[in-house]
């Protein structure tokens, strides 16, 4: 499977929506670029956010709501935030 820049940012998406937790975003994105096919168009902008995100559970890095942003940005995504009553 070819990873794109949507593939990444679906995965973001699907941490910051609590679909997936914080550990399994970094062990997908360390599969991801070990046996991953990056689009090769997009191979160096995947694979330094792929890398961020690879260790985003080391303390000195983390992976703030800003860190998530940004990563997106870089893929041509934005995030929006909708706030309902729970």
């Amino acid at each position: 499977m070819t990873i794109t820049k949507k593939t990444v940012a679906d995965k973001i998406a699907e941490y910051l929506h609590h679909k997936i937790t914080l550990a399994e975003l970094v062990d997908w994105s360390e599969h991801a670029l070990m046996d991953g096919e990056l689009a090769e168009r997009d191979a160096q902008t995947l694979s330094s956010v792929i890398a961020r995100l690879g260790v985003a559970d080391v303390r000195a890095f983390g992976l703030a709501w800003e860190d998530c942003e940004e990563l997106l940005n870089k893929l041509g995504f934005s995030p929006r935030v909708e706030v309902v009553a729970s």
